[in-house]
């Protein structure tokens, strides 16, 4: 039994995905194997199939075209524009995917030519895409506000040099070190090692691990990370 007198809209299903690589953010994209925009570059993106749910779709999607799996995934938003693809009616849902890029360098499928893009270099996407990305970052700017979920982009050790980095990066700014890191070290989600990173200076820098428990508990928690004129700087 279906509904009647109704028209069958398609689902895709479209994964923004963030990484840092220690120094700079990135967007990995892949070049679409099919018209319209054939070889052009696009987010990592398929049709929600009848038997899954959107998470499954998103999931599924982002392990075929690129062999991530068991990543950070969040939805973002749909995009429901009629003309929003040419050949038909189709209704885009979002999500936000965040990796440690060397984490996962070696995981990435080449099969779809999948591609890492500085943020400041991205070519022409197609459709709606780019606007996708710049609604993904200016929501990501201001959830990394209030949770820690960039931790995400971390490999297992990191320095605090290298976590101010990362989130200077993502604001485009420059935050004072000591109260830097005076705030981080207050959330108490952070584990000092015992070794030092000797790469970048000459007396080294502390690591530091993150307490996975401390973690999951302070997602759920809202806590300001950083100064609240940068969330709308």
């Amino acid at each position: 039994m279906k509904y009647s007198n109704q028209t069958r809209i398609l689902v895709a299903v479209d994964s923004i995905v963030f990484g840092f690589d220690g120094s700079e953010y990135k967007l990995l994209l892949i070049q679409r194997g099919f018209a319209p925009e054939k070889e052009k570059w696009s987010l990592m993106g398929g049709f929600l199939q009848p038997e899954e749910s959107l998470d499954e779709a998103a999931k599924r999607i982002l392990k075929q075209l690129t062999g991530l799996q068991d990543i950070y995934l969040e939805e973002l938003k749909s995009f429901s524009r009629p003309n929003r693809d040419p050949i038909e009616r189709v209704i885009a849902v979002t999500y936000v995917a965040l990796i440690d890029i060397k984490k996962y360098q070696q995981q990435i499928n080449d099969d779809f030519h999948a591609r890492w893009f500085p943020m400041k270099e991205l070519p022409q996407l197609i459709f709606d895409h780019q606007e996708m990305v710049e609604i993904a970052l200016n929501k990501l700017r201001y959830k990394a506000a209030f949770h820690p979920i960039l931790f995400e982009l971390l490999p297992d050790k990191f320095t605090l040099p290298q976590l101010q980095n990362m989130y200077e990066g993502l604001y485009n700014t420059k935050f004072d070190k000591r109260n830097f890191t005076r705030k981080v070290l207050s959330t108490n989600l952070l584990n000092k090692e015992n070794d030092k990173d000797k790469l970048n200076s000459k007396k080294g820098a502390f690591y530091y691990s993150l307490d996975e428990k401390q973690y999951k508990d302070t997602l759920l928690s809202i806590q300001n990370f950083i100064p609240l004129t940068e969330i709308n700087g």
